[in-house]
């Protein structure tokens, strides 16, 4: 286990009564490093959709918490957030939850698709559809040159609702 994921883990332990007393959800814990500031993050949410109080309940508590647990020696910005509306599947259930929504999958490297001029494939980087179903392995999508679109998540670096605006 890296040291990531291993502050990760123990923000998620430390964070689980409170979401549970709260009847929040965490969707979401990630210790990253951005523009050479470490950020400990939290995304949280609710049925109805989370608020900036119920963030600031969760921030204030959680900062109390650090701060007698302490295990992050170093330097870091602790943020609670809501997931947003693009919000990235990750979790089994976020997938679960996801079904029948259409998806933006983007790809580690170009993927060949049917729909070329002349029945040639192309070559996207990302693409749209319905998500249909998954398992550990695949993502199954509906999307508009395949009633079934079988992709392995090996292939996937993020899938995340898609924004139709």
């Amino acid at each position: 286990m890296t040291k990531r994921e291993e502050y990760e883990a123990k923000a998620e332990k430390m964070l689980a009564p409170l979401m549970e007393e709260n009847h929040f959800e965490l969707v979401d814990v990630e210790y990253v490093k951005e523009a050479g500031t470490w950020y400990l993050r939290a995304y949280v949410d609710k049925e109805g959709g989370i608020t900036i109080d119920d963030c600031e309940l969760v921030n204030r508590a959680w900062s109390d918490m650090m701060d007698q647990e302490d295990f992050i020696p170093e330097a870091y910005v602790l943020e609670v957030s809501s997931p947003g509306l693009g919000r990235q599947l990750k979790k089994e259930k976020d997938f679960q939850r996801s079904i029948g929504q259409q998806v933006d999958v983007k790809f580690y490297q170009g993927r060949k698709i049917p729909g070329g001029k002349h029945g040639k494939e192309l070559v996207v980087k990302e693409l749209t559809g319905t998500l249909l179903a998954f398992s550990r392995d695949t993502v199954t999508l509906e999307t508009d040159f395949a009633p079934e679109y079988v992709i392995l998540r090996s292939e996937i670096s993020t899938i995340k609702l898609s924004i139709d605006f």
